[in-house]
């Protein structure tokens, strides 16, 4: 087989350990997951119900324009149908938007450590990869800005940033953009933007009004507990869209993912309530590194990076010996922190409680 030498190169995403497999490594009854920024508080029951009204075969493909998820969404984000693209999760949008635009003569611009899967997919495409690191947690926009080239043509922007929490303020994303030619792409992903209570943060969507090169990349995965059901959107100026569309492909969100979404995302009362939950649960681990006196991100999303100054993955393996799963940051670029998803109440306070352990025999 003649493949391409930088796939070959590649290794796969690698996901978190599943709670079956640490239940059964361990010998545990009760697994709690706090890796992958899931919804502790599942999903809107509105949602749910949505789905157990389905009687449509599943023979039948899905709605491939999804037009009435695009309609309920236009209504509630104030846009045109032609302005929203939608995916299998945002991360679809991110392979479309990559397939679209990056090839060996081009290059791309991103922050690092930010999420792999923007580096990835421009390996795959065989782009040139221009990474710049971040500044305590924070894009270097300025950086990113002198990394401009005549090649450039994709600059990623996440904003809350994962694995760090940080976002990007009004008043330096706009000059920023401002200083960008219009001839590059400018993705600005917001899957945490619902958790985002910073009184400076900007509307993304608004911006898209006045910079038509800009698109704004957003999940249901997140904050409306659909993660296994897949499925994203992006913003963007209809110009955008026209050429993004042709590379999507057929049918990518599926009838299921496309039911419940739409129900999702009119239940605000259930997305405010998880806001304001995930901001207590954010205050106890505030409050335990306070204590400990350990270093970490002011987070805006719900989930939080710590520095316990070890390596990172003891804390890993201890915490699985006790139940929990939470993220080494080996795989994301600080190999002496962990990233912990905010769980409920309760669970917080177990894993706080088993971290406390941890560092009371270490």
């Amino acid at each position: 087989m003649r493949w391409k030498e930088n796939v070959l190169a590649l290794t796969p995403y690698q996901p978190g350990k599943s709670i079956e497999a640490v239940k059964k490594q361990f010998q545990l009854e009760r697994i709690v997951k706090l890796a992958s920024n899931e919804n502790p508080f599942g999903c809107s029951e509105q949602a749910l119900s949505a789905l157990q009204s389905y009687q449509s075969s599943l023979a039948i493909y899905p709605d491939g324009y999804a037009t009435h998820l695009r309609e309920t969404l236009a209504a509630f984000l104030q846009v045109d149908e032609t302005e929203i693209i939608l995916g299998n999760g945002s991360d679809n949008l991110i392979q479309i938007i990559s397939r679209a635009l990056l090839h060996r003569n081009a290059s791309t611009i991103m922050a690092t450590p930010t999420f792999s899967q923007y580096k990835h997919n421009a390996l795959i495409e065989g782009a040139v990869i221009k990474e710049i690191p971040l500044v305590n947690g924070d894009h270097n926009l300025d950086a990113m800005l002198e990394a401009i080239d005549e090649t450039t043509n994709v600059i990623w922007v996440c904003s809350p940033n994962n694995p760090t929490g940080t976002y990007i303020p009004e008043n330096t994303l706009i000059p920023f953009l401002e200083k960008v030619p219009p001839h590059i792409l400018v993705v600005l992903d917001e899957a945490y933007y619902e958790y985002v209570v910073a009184e400076d943060y900007y509307d993304a969507v608004g911006l898209t009004r006045k910079y038509e090169n800009l698109i704004v990349l957003r999940t249901f995965s997140k904050i409306y507990g659909l993660a296994a059901l897949r499925v994203g959107y992006g913003v963007a100026n209809r110009s955008i869209i026209k050429a993004l569309e042709p590379v999507r492909e057929p049918f990518n969100v599926n009838s299921l993912g496309q039911l419940a979404a739409s129900a999702a995302i009119k239940d605000q009362a259930f997305v405010e309530d998880c806001k304001v939950k995930n901001r207590h649960g954010l205050t106890q681990f505030f409050e335990f590194c306070e204590q400990h006196q350990l270093q970490y991100y002011p987070t805006q999303t719900n989930f939080i990076l710590i520095d316990f100054n070890v390596d990172a993955d003891e804390i890993f393996q201890y915490l699985q010996t006790k139940g929990y799963i939470v993220r080494s940051g080996k795989a994301l670029g600080f190999p002496t922190a962990v990233r912990i998803t905010v769980g409920s109440s309760e669970e917080n306070e177990g894993v706080l409680k088993a971290l406390s352990e941890f560092l009371e025999a270490n």
